[in-house]
Order: C-alpha cells, then structure tokens, then sequence
C-alpha cells in the first residue's frame, strides 16, 4: 500500500521514468542486496537519462532532418570516399556548435552529402543542441508566405536561435533579390554565433557566381568562411550498408 503510494506520487511529480526503475527494482529477487543509497542513485540515474532521451526526441522531431536515422557511427570514410574519419570524428567530439563555426561539405550527386549534414546534426541534437533542416531551393517560397502573413520577423529569431541550421541544396536553384537579402540575413544573424552546415552540388568557388550580387556574396560569404570546415564527397555513398536503407539514400 505504501509502494502504491510512492509510485503515485513519483507520477504525480512527473518523474515517470524513476516510477517505472522502482516497479523494475520491486521485481528484482536480488534487490534486497544493494544499499538504499545504491538503488536511489540507480533510480535518479535512470530519471535522468530518461529525460535526456526524452528532450532529445523533442529536438529531432522538431529538427524536421532529411535523414534522421543517420548517425554518425554509420560513416563509411574508405578512401573511395575522399573523406578521412579523423577528420570528421574531430569535428563531431569538438566543439563546433558552441563555437558557431560553419560546416561546407560538397560533392556529386550520390556522395552522401545530404546524409553526412543530417548525421551531424542528428549527434548535436544527441548532445541536446536544437536543430533545423530546409532547402534552400524550397526557401525562396517559405521566406514570400512567411513575408506575407507577417511571421517573417518571429521565424527569424526562431533561426537566429537555433543551434544548428542545415542549409540542403546549395546552389540549386536562382534565387530573386528578396530571398538573396533574406538569406544574407540568416547568415548574418548566426556568423560565429551558431553553427551553420551547407550541402552543396556545387563547388565553393562558384557561390559567388550563384549569389549573382557582388556586395551581398561578397558579405554573405565572408561570414560563412571566418570559422568554417569543408569536406568534398566523392565516389560512392558514406553510409557502411550496401544496399542502403530504404527512406536514406541521399539524391
């Protein structure tokens, strides 16, 4: 009667994980061996795991990846790849995200560039950064609705606030002169303040070109290179499984 009691409370407080660890421990023959301070840093520590499970849920769900099943244990670097691990891996562990750098990365269609952007950021929502996926062909459209029914300014702030962008598809598409001021924009608002990854078909020294205006690639390009790493994909996919799985192959 008393354990119903405890149990209700723990849900009432919403600490549902650690309700669930004490039912676990209640069932457990062997549990009357372990000293009361032992079993309560076992329930806290699932509680508190749990809620790190939970919140990252939240962030890729709002994350809206391409790719959410791309993780970054998956990456294939065989030379066929052009990429090395070393140096992704030292992206990963590092502390990229905080420090607001900008992740170019670049490569044929195929190359697994979209996948690797979405593995970058699925690991940053694992260490409990937010993150946000758009397509910059598809951008043009977003930024004209939001323009017009006045939520322009507030999903600004929501990307000036985010800690990782992915920018897809770089370079795909023309872009006319408001959404060329609007993504000089963004860029402007997350410079060396938070992290910036782009995928792109084409090569870094032909963004100027595809900017079209000279004052704004020349500024929107200097923010984007101040702190940044660049990757360029070829051969094959990065994932390690052939086939790969259907719903993540990248364009």
């Amino acid at each position: 009667m008393m354990m119903n009691t405890t149990l209700n409370q723990l849900r009432s407080l919403r600490l549902e994980t650690m309700a669930q660890a004490l039912e676990h421990q209640l069932q457990q023959s062997g549990i009357g061996a372990m000293s009361f301070e032992e079993r309560l840093a076992l329930l806290v520590d699932r509680e508190v795991h749990g809620r790190q499970d939970r919140r990252c849920a939240r962030l890729l769900k709002t994350a809206k990846l391409k790719y959410p099943q791309a993780v970054i244990e998956d990456l294939d670097s065989r030379s066929t790849r052009g990429i090395e691990r070393s140096a992704v891996m030292s992206l990963v562990l590092g502390e990229w995200v905080n420090a607001g750098h900008a992740v170019l990365i670049t490569g044929a269609t195929g190359a697994g560039k979209s996948w690797l952007a979405c593995a970058l950021a699925q690991h940053a929502c694992r260490r409990g950064h937010s993150a946000l996926y758009l397509r910059v062909p598809r951008l043009g459209e977003e930024l004209r609705i939001r323009h017009a029914n006045g939520t322009f300014t507030r999903w600004l702030d929501t990307l000036k606030n985010t800690d990782v962008l992915l920018l897809d598809d770089w370079g795909m598409a023309a872009m006319d002169s408001q959404t060329r001021a609007d993504l000089l924009e963004i860029i402007d608002d997350r410079a060396s303040q938070r992290a910036t990854v782009i995928t792109s078909q084409l090569p870094i020294e032909h963004w100027h070109e595809w900017i079209g205006d000279q004052t704004v690639a020349d500024a929107m390009l200097d923010r984007l290179m101040q702190n940044h790493h660049r990757f360029t994909l070829t051969g094959e996919s990065l994932r390690k499984k052939n086939p790969p799985a259907k719903g993540i192959a990248d364009k």
